[in-house]
């Protein structure tokens, strides 16, 4: 039994080792194969656009000799800057074949993808690497040196208008749209896009730029901004000149294209510049902080035919001490000081020795500036002044409430009346020094005109309140409205009507736009002034931030606002509004 298991484990053994033999018997055999010796149909290539999709240079190599079909021999063309050793290599893969060729673009893509630059001829290492289909016995070739010359492929640039007009106006409409295509064609990185202009004939010598992004292909200007595009490129504001465009494409590797150029010919118009006034008061007078173009207050722009762009102005309070300077723009970049009278980029700081409200007013072209006190006041057959400006101040003087705004009472007759910042008229000039005079053609809340015709007169003869507003530098106005009495009304007085205009007390007017009265107050209550007898009226709200103060003047407001708050404790208060200073104390 034991011979018979032996003999049955011996023919188990035999089997096996003749199935095994068998099995490596059948698995295939590849030789070494060889070296592949590659050549190239150029040793110099320059291609253009036009070659884009043209095959600009082909590439073949000897046979490796694997033992396979050749069909699977696989070959991968390898291209590098001299002198990189191939470490950033570009390939390209091929099956089955001795050769290959590049497309222009093809080519053209691998320098942009280097960064090099267009019409400059760069050294390209080249070789091949060949293998089995499945990678084995990769062998090297030899190194083909090629010199490859990048070509320009720009975008085409056009424009919807050849010719526009840009007006102060309509500045912010649309006036003209530039597109183009894409650059670097085949190239597939991020490429960033740049509007250049430059005056027609100059050669883009010194081009001035509009930054457009990445990838983008289209850019819309205003009428403001193409004026702009005139104004920098030397054609002055009011004329017609011709201005020159182009694109600028940068790959992410640095590679620049410049597109075609379109002409646009452009009817400009003057702009306005703004000026600012910076300073050490800022913080103080709640002008913004010190030293900030960014928060100080704007000057006036004196918008008189030949004045435009030309003076500037503003009336302003001061501490004493207080330096300050002049800002072209909310930044440093363009500034103004002076030494008496005279206006100098970069120049030294303005002082004022003593604390005040000034009339500041510069001259831009002319280079002069004037600093004095800054004062309105009411003139004309139906003021007590008469037409005669020596006779204004200090008696038909307004206050001066806050920057930009003056408040005044006066009694008129049903004549002709204007205001007037000066002893004296205009003398018809446009210097820094001479006065102005203010009038309208509407009414209450109309755009004042300087040194144009009178205000409308008043309907019936009495006493009105008159606001000089120019704190909207854009558009400064009066506002106008009956002064004959001022309530105070609300629910903090002691045994009157809650909010009942008719049956609420009337202050009394002393002067100078100072009225008083004296009343039991509620304590934690509210007030408001009214100036009638009915809701309607002009009225005076707080802007002091709900101050329950007694003794110290609280700021006031007529735009609209919360109401005064009453003291903390009840009691008999004498309050006193003073519509020149725009302030309410109670005592």
């Amino acid at each position: 039994m034991k011979n018979i298991f032996k003999i049955l484990t011996l023919a188990v053994t035999t089997v096996l080792m003749v199935t095994a033999c068998t099995k490596v018997a059948d698995l295939p055999y590849y030789d070494n194969g060889t070296a592949v010796v590659l050549t190239a149909s150029k040793t110099s290539v320059a291609p253009t656009p036009a070659d884009s999709l043209s095959a600009v240079i082909s590439f073949s190599w000897t046979s490796p000799e694997y033992k396979q079909d050749t069909t699977l021999y696989k070959f991968i063309l390898e291209i590098d800057s001299t002198g990189r050793n191939f470490a950033k290599e570009a390939t390209k893969i091929v099956t089955g074949v001795l050769t290959t060729s590049l497309t222009g673009k093809e080519l053209n893509t691998i320098l942009l993808n280097y960064g090099f630059s267009l019409g400059v001829p760069y050294d390209l290492d080249v070789r091949v690497t060949s293998s089995y289909g499945n990678n084995n016995e990769r062998y090297l070739s030899n190194v083909v040196k090629v010199s490859v010359t990048p070509y320009n492929d720009p975008a085409v640039l056009t424009t919807v208008n050849t010719s526009v007009t840009c007006a102060l106006a309509t500045s912010t409409q649309l006036s003209n749209t530039f597109n183009w295509s894409n650059a670097f064609n085949g190239y597939t990185g991020n490429i960033n896009y740049v509007l250049q202009y430059d005056s027609a004939t100059k050669n883009f010598v010194a081009p001035l730029e509009i930054p457009v992004g990445t990838n983008l292909y289209t850019k819309a200007l205003t009428q403001g901004e193409m004026n702009e595009t005139a104004l920098t490129s030397g054609i002055p504001g009011g004329n017609t000149g011709k201005v020159e465009y182009r694109i600028k494409a940068t790959t992410a590797q640095g590679a620049v294209s410049y597109s075609n150029v379109v002409n646009v010919t452009i009817q400009s118009y003057i702009p306005i510049l703004r000026f600012y006034l910076p300073g050490s008061y800022q913080a103080a007078t709640g002008n913004g902080n010190n030293w900030d173009p960014g928060t100080a207050p704007e000057f006036i722009r004196d918008l008189r035919a030949g004045a435009l762009n030309k003076l500037y102005y503003m009336y302003i309070y001061l501490p004493a001490g207080a330096e300050f300077k002049v800002t072209q723009g909310r930044s440093w970049d363009v500034n103004y000081g002076g030494t008496a009278g005279v206006l100098s980029v970069g120049g030294a700081n303005f002082t004022v020795a003593t604390a005040g409200y000034y009339r500041i007013s510069i001259d831009r072209t002319g280079l002069q500036y004037d600093i004095r006190e800054g004062r309105m006041g009411f003139v004309g057959g139906g003021t007590g002044a008469g037409w005669d400006p020596p006779s204004t101040f200090p008696n038909y003087a307004m206050g001066a409430a806050s920057t930009n705004l003056f408040v005044g009472l006066t009694d008129f007759t049903v004549d002709g009346w204007k205001l007037i910042d000066n002893n004296q008229w205009n003398s018809g000039d446009l210097t820094v020094v001479n006065t102005r005079s203010y009038g309208a053609a509407g009414g209450s809340g109309s755009t004042m005109e300087i040194n144009g015709g009178n205000f409308p007169n008043v309907a019936s003869a009495g006493r009105y309140r008159v606001m000089w507003d120019g704190r909207d530098v854009d558009n400064i106005k009066y506002e106008m409205s009956p002064a004959t009495e001022m309530r105070v009304v609300g629910d903090g007085m002691q045994g009157v009507n809650a909010w009942d205009p008719g049956a609420s007390p009337q202050m009394t007017y002393n002067g100078n736009g100072v009225w008083s009265i004296t009343l039991t107050l509620v304590a934690g209550k509210d007030i408001k002034f009214l100036a009638g007898n009915a809701w309607g009226a002009f009225d005076y709200e707080d802007n002091s931030g709900g101050s329950t103060a007694t003794g110290t003047p609280r700021k006031i407001k007529w735009e609209g606002g919360d109401n005064f708050k009453t003291p903390a404790t009840t009691g008999s208060y004498t309050i006193t509004l003073n519509e020149y200073t725009q302030t309410v104390t109670i005592n």
